[in-house]
């Protein structure tokens, strides 16, 4: 029986047994660690809930068309600024 929903490089959602490894937020579509402060202390204001995803891997979070968080992957968020994109 699935107990967890993450989202797929698709950007749909798909039922998983097993937990996302990245959380993100669907408005700035952005990921990050679960443990990010930057999610946490909007978690904690009541916010963000209702926009969260997750995703079993950096790669699928990338190919859902998320980028990195700024505060808890800084190397990533750095690299995928310098990136042209469309």
């Amino acid at each position: 029986m699935s107990a967890y929903t993450l989202i797929g490089t698709d950007g749909m959602p798909y039922e998983s047994e097993r937990p996302g490894r990245l959380g993100g937020y669907r408005t700035s579509r952005s990921y990050g660690r679960l443990d990010c402060p930057s999610a946490l202390r909007a978690i904690a204001g009541g916010g963000y809930v209702a926009q969260r995803v997750f995703f079993a891997d950096e790669l699928t979070a990338i190919s859902a068309g998320y980028r990195p968080c700024a505060v808890c992957l800084p190397q990533g968020y750095q690299a995928w600024r310098r990136s042209p994109r469309e």
